[in-house]
């Protein structure tokens, strides 16, 4: 798995042409060093020179870490995430003696000369501080400098570390501070337990030691029951549907199959190392596309489909290949295991800070959102994946009203599997704005799992969701009074490709890279004619309507 991780960490670097890279140094030389892309870019240069790959950007990568080494100290340009990339870049390279001992000395006396004031934009200096979560990244940062010879930092670190257990939930997620609870990504809580799952690996064995692990324990656990049965981390949120996703995924489940080891807990490692393959599978998938893109969907680049202002493919693309390099840091391949499909029926759930709900059972799993940041995400049932499908085909992630994120739909939606009454004449959805979620109750059988969730829309309506997830497929009951519907997304583009939807009375399919997602119903399927956007592409918005109670059947099968 380690040589996996460094080839999979060539293809990511292999998106960015020579001509890309030194356009990209010659911006940065021109502009200044302003955030952390760059760094990451030459921190990933260097390691895999230090795997004897990518040889012929040696002296290119020279000039590069030069430049970082001589400006990282002088300059605040997100450092904080960007000085574990260079003294990781730094072990690599002196280890695999690519680099004369000359050149790596001197890189180190420039990163002997760091101080925090003038180099890192966050991090605490009294217990009481509020800082988000950059000063965990400056933690790490610093204990690894410190590990280096570099500084003496245990004082420090312990500060950081202090201040950011208060963000921890009861599950062990990581809330980030200075966000409403409804605006909770769950990216947010992963990296910061990736961050935390590094430091302890890499030896930290400070005051709060002890309390980290067994909060990383618990989150691990939950973890799992979270990603979805072909491998994808949650939804939820801003830097949702990135393939470094997957890769961070990757780095914080490499720790717990480690703890599981030393435990001789053989089931748990793997599972734990079941779900990392098939998070890495995901990875690995995309970067085998052509050309290589960054985020889950296939429009061009410089079109920014799907990505936050902050989210652009120079500083996006090389994350994919600087998360990997953390799960490859923490792999240990004498670690056995046996593969294990994720096919066991599972009820989960967040805490009201990230208010999801997971169902899984026989290959398919659900995802519901009950309390949705309307700029990123929808109310109601937002994924429906099956295990080997492609995840949009029927629905990966809600389609938000209010897109931070680019899209190209003129009038957006909000869009979920989700319920709908019909008052006044028109169509009310429990995506929109306006209806509530909540949760009745979960079971887990034997070979199916179910939930039963109440959507409470403004004035008094209310109707209630039944599912039950198994095999074969998701079976859907909503109940209520009078004119009722359930909302049945049809994908339609992913940048590149169209799918194929076709409509009957009382069916509807999507059929997509060699798969088909049917929609059967008792009731009459109408379209809706409105179109809305999510990450992964376009949607068309589909109901199946009837009176009192209606039935639905979703599956997912090889075309």
């Amino acid at each position: 798995m380690k040589e996996r991780y460094i080839k999979l960490m060539e293809m990511a670097l292999s998106a960015y042409s020579d001509e890309h890279i030194v356009r990209y140094f010659n911006d940065v030389k021109a502009n200044g060093l302003t955030e952390h892309g760059f760094a990451r870019l030459t921190s990933n240069i260097g390691i895999l020179i230090a795997h004897d790959r990518r040889r012929d950007l040696l002296q290119l990568f020279l000039e590069m870490m030069d430049f970082c080494c001589q400006t990282i100290p002088t300059v605040k340009a997100a450092n904080d995430f960007s000085v574990r990339e260079i003294i990781c870049c730094l072990w690599e390279i002196e280890r695999s003696g690519a680099v004369a001992k000359e050149i790596t000395e001197g890189w180190r006396r420039e990163l002997a000369g760091i101080e925090h004031a003038t180099c890192y934009n966050a991090y605490a200096v009294t217990p009481t501080d509020t800082v988000r979560n950059w000063a965990l990244f400056t933690a790490v940062s610093e204990y690894f400098r410190g590990k280096a010879g570099l500084c003496e930092v245990s004082d420090f670190v312990d500060l950081q570390l202090l201040q950011q257990l208060q963000w921890l939930d009861e599950n062990g997620m990581y809330r980030d501070s200075g966000r409403s609870k409804n605006q909770q990504p769950i990216m947010y809580d992963l990296v910061p337990r990736g961050l935390f799952s590094v430091l302890l690996d890499q030896g930290y064995r400070g005051g709060h030691y002890d309390v980290i692990d067994a909060m990383l324990k618990k989150a691990g656990l939950l973890t799992l029951q979270m990603q979805s049965p072909n491998g994808e981390m949650a939804f939820g949120g801003r830097s949702n549907q990135f393939l470094h996703n997957e890769a961070w995924l990757c780095c914080v489940y490499e720790y717990e199959a480690k703890r599981y080891a030393r435990e001789g807990n053989t089931a748990l490692v793997d599972t734990f190392k079941s779900a990392i393959v098939r998070a890495i599978g995901v990875v690995e998938e995309w970067l085998s596309r052509t050309p290589i893109t960054h985020i889950k969907n296939r429009f061009p680049t410089e079109t920014k489909f799907g990505c936050e202002p902050y989210a652009y493919f120079d500083k996006y693309m090389i994350t994919v290949a600087s998360f990997l390099y953390m799960a490859y840091q923490i792999c240990d391949d004498s670690v056995s295991f046996t593969y294990v499909p994720d096919i066991t029926p599972c009820v989960a759930a967040t805490s009201a800070h990230f208010h999801k709900l997971f169902v899984k059972s026989g290959g398919y799993g659900l995802e519901f959102d009950t309390d949705a940041d309307p700029h990123y995400d929808a109310n109601g049932l937002g994924r429906i994946h099956r295990l080997g499908a492609p995840s949009a085909v029927c629905l990966s992630c809600p389609c938000p009203a209010k897109p931070i994120y680019e899209v190209d739909v003129s009038e957006p939606m909000a869009l979920s599997a989700c319920s709908a009454i019909r008052t006044e004449g028109e169509w009310r959805l429990g995506a929109e704005t306006g209806s509530r979620y909540e949760v009745v109750e979960c079971r887990e059988g034997t070979e199916s799992a179910s939930a039963v969730l109440l959507c409470r829309f403004d004035g008094g309506k209310t109707l209630t969701e039944h599912y039950t997830v198994n095999a074969r497929g998701v079976e859907i009951t909503v109940e209520g009074d009078g004119e009722i519907g359930f909302v049945l997304p049809a994908f339609c583009f992913d940048g590149e490709c169209s799918a194929q939807v076709t409509a009957e009375k009382h069916a509807l399919t999507v059929s997509y890279a060699g798969w088909i997602c049917r929609y059967t119903t008792d009731g009459t399927v109408l379209d809706t004619g409105k179109v809305a956007a999510n990450r992964n592409g376009h949607y068309r918005a589909y109901l199946a309507t009837g009176a009192g109670t209606l039935h639905v059947y979703i599956e997912i099968v090889k075309a």
